[in-house]
């Protein structure tokens, strides 16, 4: 199976689906996201599939109505969900596969496993986002931290507005290279994906 990249970031909120859309739209890759907490207000497959023009969309491995982390939306269902359950049912794909979590990697699936413990399962490597704010080195550092603690391979960071001075210091603390920065807007529409998939593109391909 080609390569298998999962997106993960510093924390909720930080732009891991709009930097997924990207990524899939740059690479020309399938997109998949094991596992959806919450979908009355629409899910991250469908604002990917809506706003790219290359991009395969896998459906979900699970999904569960509550918009919470994982193991409490599926407690919410009577259900109890592991890194294996989750495994078994990824999608085969002759393209690079991108692969969005929940939260960060210290989310819990269950009672005993995390999103890190879901990756390391998967074999995949690793983009991590992060974004600026106050607090945002802090938990980039911890988020490299957890990755290097687990084994995780990480490709690269990719920062969601652009801020360089920040950028700079989470390289050099970290050693994990930049992939790309994106422009801070307020409206990430397909428009943007694709600008923003065009000019990081011919990196991405060299490093993905």
């Amino acid at each position: 199976m080609p390569d298998k990249i999962f997106v993960t970031g510093i924390g909720t909120g930080v732009g891991k689906t709009l930097v997924a859309a990207i990524l899939a739209e740059a690479l020309h890759a399938a997109y998949w996201k094991p596992v959806q907490a919450g979908y009355d207000d629409g899910t991250d497959s469908t604002w990917i599939s809506d706003n790219t023009d290359t991009v395969e969309i896998f459906p979900e491995g699970f999904r569960l109505r509550l918009p919470a982390s994982p193991h409490i939306a599926a407690r919410e269902e009577g259900l109890r969900i592991s890194v294996n359950d989750i495994a078994e049912r990824i999608p085969q794909t002759n393209k690079k596969l991108i692969m969005e979590g929940a939260g960060g990697l210290l989310v819990p699936i269950n009672e005993n496993e995390t999103v890190a413990d879901l990756i390391v399962a998967l074999g995949a490597k690793v983009v991590l986002v992060s974004r600026n704010y106050l607090g945002s080195i802090n938990h980039s550092l911890l988020t490299a931290a957890v990755c290097k603690q687990y084994g995780i391979q990480v490709a690269g960071w990719i920062f969601n507005d652009q801020f360089m001075s920040y950028e700079n210091e989470i390289e050099k603390w970290t050693g994990i290279p930049s992939l790309g920065s994106i422009p801070f807007t307020k409206n990430p529409d397909k428009n943007f994906i694709l600008q923003q998939a065009a000019i990081l593109g011919p990196g991405l391909n060299k490093s993905l």
